[in-house]
C-alpha cells in the first residue's frame, strides 16, 4: 500500500512539472531599464503638453481681458457741456459772431469818421447801439462764466469715474479707453477755456471800439459847433436825440 501511494505521488509530480516550468517568468534587466526610461520620457512629454495647454489657456484669458471693452462713456456728458456753452454764445445779442455780418455792422456802427451828411439823430442812435453791443457782450461773457462754473461739478464726477475705471481696468483696451476719455475731458475743458476767453476778449474789444467811436462822435459834434471858422452861425445842436 505504501509503495502504491509513493508511486502515485511521483506520477502526479511528474505530470505537473511541465506546467510549472511553463509559468516561470524570466526577467531581462536591460529590457526592463529601457521600458522604464521610455515610460519616463512619455510622462515628461505628457507633462510638457499639459503645461503648454495651460499657458495657451492663460494667454487666451489675458487676450480676452485685454480686448474687453470699457462699459462706460463720458462722451455724451462732455458734448452736452460744450453744446450748452455754444448755445449761450449763439443766443448772445449785439454784434453778430458771423464774420460777414460782423464786418458790415462794425463798419456802420464804428466808422472811421463821421461825414457832414451824418445827422445828429443818426449819430445818437449809433451811440445807443454801440452801448447796447458792449452791454450784451459783457452779459454773454458772464453767462459763459456761469456755465463754466456749473460744469465744474460734472467734470469732477466724470474725472473721478474715469480715474477709478482706469485703475480697475481688466485689460489694455479698457485702460486705453479710459485714458482716451480722460484726454477728451481735458480737451473739453481747454475748449471751454477758449470759449470763455473769446467772449471776454470780445466784450473788451467792443468796449474799446465804443470809446473810440465816442471820441470820433465828439470830434464831429465839436466841428459842427465851431463851424468852418469864417463866421459864427448859431445852429441847433442835437445831443443824443434830444
Amino acid at each position: 500500500m505504501k509503495k502504491t501511494l509513493v508511486a502515485l505521488a511521483v506520477a502526479a509530480l511528474t505530470a505537473l512539472a511541465p506546467t510549472a516550468r511553463a509559468q516561470w517568468v524570466v526577467i531581462d534587466p536591460s529590457n526592463l531599464t529601457q521600458n522604464i526610461l521610455t515610460a519616463a520620457r512619455t510622462l515628461q512629454q505628457v507633462n510638457n503638453q499639459i503645461r503648454s495647454l495651460q499657458n495657451e489657456a492663460q494667454m487666451l484669458m489675458n487676450e480676452a481681458r485685454n480686448l474687453a471693452s470699457l462699459d462706460f462713456s463720458a462722451l455724451s456728458e462732455l458734448r452736452a457741456a460744450l453744446a450748452a456753452t455754444n448755445e449761450l454764445i449763439r443766443q448772445g445779442e449785439g454784434l453778430a459772431f458771423n464774420v460777414q455780418r460782423m464786418e458790415a455792422e462794425f463798419s456802420r456802427l464804428y466808422p472811421d469818421a463821421y461825414g457832414a451828411g451824418s445827422s445828429g439823430a443818426q449819430m445818437a442812435l449809433d451811440a445807443r447801439q454801440r452801448w447796447r453791443n458792449a452791454l450784451e457782450a459783457l452779459r454773454t461773457a458772464t453767462k459763459v462764466q456761469s456755465q463754466a462754473v456749473q460744469n465744474f461739478a460734472a467734470d469732477e464726477r466724470a474725472l473721478t469715474d474715469l480715474v477709478n475705471r482706469s485703475q480697475s481696468a481688466a485689460g489694455a483696451l479698457q485702460a486705453a479707453q479710459a485714458t482716451n476719455q480722460l484726454l477728451a475731458l481735458q480737451s473739453r475743458q481747454a475748449m471751454q477755456a477758449q470759449q470763455l476767453q473769446v467772449t471776454q476778449d470780445r466784450a473788451a474789444a467792443l468796449e474799446q471800439a465804443r470809446q473810440v467811436a465816442v471820441q470820433e462822435r465828439a470830434r464831429e459834434v465839436r466841428r459842427r459847433f465851431q463851424g468852418d471858422g469864417t463866421a459864427y452861425t448859431p445852429v441847433v445842436v442835437d445831443f443824443y436825440g434830444r
